[in-house]
């Protein structure tokens, strides 16, 4: 795909500072595009990156952000929904609160900046939005009971947004990445008996060995939100090592 195709897209990244989201903004820069960033904190951003403070689980900040945001850069192309936060247990080790508190930000969240951006989306004429799903979807894993029940509404809003926004002309798609190894996996790890042992673990579980990097992410992202790229919507594109269809063998 010709670099030149990202000069003069404006794109949003929340979750913008660090992880995935930091690795998005580093490569839509480098791709030409510019780019905002919504985050709880936006004092150490890449490159010519510009930042709005917002908390998700509140829609009038996220709205003033979005604004803010989409003024500065003049509009908006694309919206890449990063932002979440993690959840460890089954259904008995989670409470309500615990519930309400992720579900509010990964899910309602991702539904508020969507919807703050999209007055601006349907402005342009290369309009896509990109969601940060995961494979927790869409396959089991251990101890990830809320974690993945709202991943699973991100992968259901995804396909939900892009029937509704089809027509005025907004792409809707989201990545499923594997476990990927960010400063968000890092603190996770922090909850486990054995931090080590279970980084062990999730890199096996990937057919490659390894963990995804977040430059491998933020590719996909790029693919996806990319003018060229305009019969592609409503999709979920697997970035995980193999884990969601590869079946390996045990290692003799």
């Amino acid at each position: 795909m010709s670099a030149g195709a990202w000069r003069g897209v404006r794109a949003i990244v929340t979750g913008g500072a660090s992880g995935i989201g930091r690795a998005t903004v580093e490569a839509l820069q480098d791709a030409g595009a510019t780019v905002g960033v919504l985050d709880l904190a936006v004092d150490d951003l890449p490159g010519a990156a510009i930042g709005a403070s917002a908390d998700l689980r509140s829609r009038t900040s996220v709205a003033a952000a979005i604004d803010a945001l989409a003024t500065t850069l003049g509009g908006v192309d694309v919206l890449v929904n990063n932002a979440g936060i993690s959840a460890i247990g089954t259904v008995e080790e989670n409470d309500d609160d615990e519930w309400a508190r992720v579900l509010d930000v990964n899910v309602i969240g991702m539904a508020r900046a969507s919807a703050a951006a999209l007055p601006w989306l349907r402005r342009s004429e290369r309009a896509a939005i990109v969601n940060v799903c995961s494979i927790a979807a869409r396959n089991g894993l251990p101890q990830r009971a809320l974690y993945s029940a709202s991943k699973g509404a991100v992968y259901a809003l995804t396909l939900a947004m892009a029937t509704d926004h089809i027509r005025e002309g907004v792409r809707v798609n989201c990545v499923c990445p594997g476990t990927v190894a960010t400063p968000f996996v890092d603190r996770m790890l922090q909850n486990f008996p054995d931090p080590v042992a279970e980084r062990a673990a999730l890199d096996a579980r990937q057919a490659t060995g390894r963990m995804v990097t977040p430059a491998e992410v933020a590719a996909a992202i790029l693919y996806l939100a990319h003018p060229a790229s305009g019969s592609t919507t409503g999709t979920a594109l697997d970035v995980d090592g193999g884990v969601t269809h590869l079946r390996m063998r045990p290692t003799p």
